[in-house]
This record gives C-alpha cells, structure tokens and sequence, in this order.
C-alpha cells in the first residue's frame, strides 16, 4: 500500500466513471484531460493576479505548479485541491509597492518580503491547528460562516466576468453562448465529454465567435500572430525579495483570509466527496502556507487553494488528487512556455468571462451547499442575520481602511461573519 492510493492500478482506486473520490482515479489518459481542464480553470485568474500586482505572469504559473506539489505532498494527497494566485493579497501588495497598474512593478522585491512573512505566519497558524486540533477553528467558524465566505468568494468575484469581460453587445452574447454552451454539454453531453464541460464549452463558444468576428467580421477577430511570434521555451522572471518591515507589516496579515479561504474550500470539498478532510486541515494550513513561502522566494505571488477547481470538482464529480498533480506538471511545464501562455491570451476575452460565470456561480453555490448538508437553521436569527450580512458585504465589496491597510470585500465579509457570529452567540 503506498501512500497514494490512486497510483495502485487495482479494482479499488481505478474507476471508469461515476463519482471519483480523492483516492481513486480515471485511466491516465482521462486523468490527463481532467488535468488540462483544471489548468484551464485556474489560468485566467493565476495570470490576471499577477498582471494586476506587476509580477511576471509565467513566474505565477510556474509557481502555482510548484505551490500545488507542496500542497499534495505535505497533505498526503488526501486533500484535492489547487493552489493558483490569491486575490486577496493583491491590495496590500499595491499599497505595499506604489504601484501603479502599468508594466512591471519595480518594487516586486518588497512584496515578495512580504509575501514570505505571510507564509510563515501562515505556516505557524498550521502547526497550531496540527498540534492542538480544530475545534477551536469550528468554534470560530461554524458551517453558516464558512459556507457564507465560501458563497461570498464566488458572489465577489461575479462584477469580473459581467462589467469587465464583455464590451459591447456582441461580446455580452458571446458570454451567454459561451455558458449556455456549457450548460447543454453537463446536462445533454454523457462520458467523458460531460465531465469535460468546461473545456468542451469554451471550445464550441470560441469556435462560434471565430465564424462571428473573423469570418463575418462582427466582432473583434481572434489574433493568432502573438502565437506564432512566441518562444516555445522561455524562462520566466526570477526575482530575489527584499525585506522591508512596513511592507511585511502590511502583507502578513493577509494569512488570516487565507486561513477562512482555505478552511471554507475544505468545508465544501467535505461536502462534495462526503469524505472528512478534517484531520488534514492543520496539514492543508501548512502546505499552503510552505507554498506561499516559496513561491514569494521566486519572484511569485502569494497562492491559495483555488475556487475556481473546487467549481470544476462540484460540476464533475471528480475529486481524485491524481488530477491535480497532473494539472500542477502541466503548470511547471507551461510555466516555462511563452507559447503556451501566448495560445490562452489568444481566446477571446468574452468567451473566458463566460466560463468565469459558469465556474464562480458553482463557487457560490458549493457555499449554499454547506449549508445545505450541516443543516443550518436559518429559523435562528443568527444564523439568518449571519448569512445575510455577510453576503452583503463579499458581493458589495464592503471595503474599510486602516491606515495604509484596506480590507477589501472578502476580507470584511470574512472578519464581519466570524466576529458578527461571536458577538450574536454570546447569548447562548
């Protein structure tokens, strides 16, 4: 028996179809494919982080493979999971740095201190939890906070795709052929082509839009010059951190979101597979934390487990690890590719604010599931005013500054939910 089940070819952990649990896995050749669609899922986010903060796209990619194996190893491949990008780090690094949204940042090296003194502090709160447990964690945050932040994730990221991925009018239809396109491939398609929704689903929308802008001339054409101008292999930007204590002040508590993120993406996958991921959330804390450590020494952007493939695993029924470390080689490897990364600039911005809708509309709703399956009574006032405000705040964007420190979004309806639920408690 070796530690990852799934690499034992036998009748208990090689499945042909039906529900893929973590330790179990399709033949190679479908895992492979699976793989490609979770690369496909994480990618406009893993590039658009870094592209918002001034890092080098590649370098992201690279280091969101990297951050991925760290995760799978330090969790014993119990926990499917992707580590791409995190958001959340995105304001601080740009209070952090000055930077000004144009070309790279020129003060990457003092977010990259920060970077890695989130990731220590982030590793810390593991340990912490591996060696005294989680009950104070469920205490903190029960299933009607975590699947409200769970919910709040999704709900926060949906103005991206709607305001900003579609132009005009013809780019808004596109979007609804694109997820329309989907939708009839998970409930029409069967076998393989239905667990490959996504990807299949953004075939069919790109292909549509190619006869509509570039034959009909509708719409703005698919450009494919970038991909023939870029190098098949090219290394990505390394750069060396520079420790600055304002900056690292500014940046490190940005473990605490990640934790809530992290605890809410276990809580729905728990949900998901029906398997209790409890006992590895200490490890799951650790392995992120590791991750963002190193891909901060890098030159990389901070990285947390991902929604957008926890949004693909609710849509397949696919959980196998085994995906995820054949997605995360395939990241290294494109990491190193400008090709590659030239090829998915190449799809047209509508038909990837399309499939973003798909994917974080089935974030938001993994949250509900939570709820859902740990019964939450939203009979109880709190509960309900919980929930409700909480909601309110991720998908208005409720934003509060302190100082130089602003707490987007996320960041308040995850605060708000854990210290409204412990004020509102404290009846009982």
């Amino acid at each position: 028996m070796t530690m990852f089940n799934w690499t034992e070819k036998s009748a208990d952990t090689l499945r042909q179809g039906g529900v893929i649990a973590p330790d179990e896995r399709l033949p190679w050749p479908q895992t492979a494919a699976m793989g490609v669609q979770h690369v496909i899922a994480m990618f406009g986010a893993t590039v658009l982080a870094p592209i918002l903060m001034g890092f080098d796209p590649n370098t992201a990619i690279l280091m969101s493979g990297v951050g991925t194996l760290i995760f799978f190893l330090v969790t014993g491949g119990k926990v499917p999971s992707y580590l791409g990008s995190s958001f959340a780090f995105i304001g601080v690094v740009i209070a952090a740095t000055g930077y000004l949204g144009k070309g790279s940042n020129g003060n990457v090296g003092v977010a990259l201190g920060g970077i890695i003194t989130c990731g220590v502090v982030y590793t810390l709160i593991g340990v912490i939890v591996q060696v005294v447990g989680t009950n104070w964690i469920e205490r903190v945050m029960p299933p009607v906070v975590t699947g409200a932040v769970v919910a709040v994730i999704g709900l926060n990221l949906a103005g991206i795709p709607v305001k900003n991925m579609a132009g005009n009018n013809f780019e808004s239809w596109i979007q609804a052929v694109t997820f329309v396109s989907v939708a009839l491939v998970a409930v029409f398609a069967s076998g393989m082509m239905q667990r490959l929704l996504i990807l299949v689903g953004l075939i069919v929308a790109s292909a549509i839009y190619a006869v509509f802008a570039n034959f009909a001339r509708i719409g703005k054409p698919i450009d494919l010059s970038g991909i023939a101008d870029a190098a098949w292999i090219g290394a990505p930007t390394f750069t060396s951190p520079v420790f600055d204590t304002s900056a690292m002040m500014l940046i490190a508590p940005v473990a605490i979101i990640l934790v809530a993120e992290n605890l809410g993406h276990i809580k729905a996958v728990t949900a998901m597979t029906g398997r209790n991921l409890d006992p590895y959330i200490g490890r799951a804390f650790i392995g992120d934390g590791i991750a963002t450590l190193v891909s901060g020494t890098a030159g990389g952007t901070g990285v947390t487990t991902y929604a957008e493939n926890i949004g693909v695993m609710a849509a397949t029924k696919i959980y196998s690890t085994a995906v995820f470390v054949v997605a995360a080689v395939i990241a290294i490897v494109l990491g190193f590719s400008p090709k590659f990364g030239a090829v998915i600039q190449a799809i047209p911005l509508p038909v990837m604010g399309g499939v973003s809708i798909v994917v974080f509309g089935l974030i938001a709703v993994a949250g509900a599931k939570i709820w859902v399956d740990n019964k939450v009574d939203f009979s109880d006032s709190k509960n309900l005013i919980v929930a409700a405000i909480t909601l309110v705040l991720g998908t208005g964007d409720f934003t509060l500054k302190f100082g130089g420190f602003a707490l987007g979004g996320i960041g308040t309806a995850t605060f708000g939910a854990i210290l409204l639920y412990a004020l509102l408690n404290r009846r009982r």
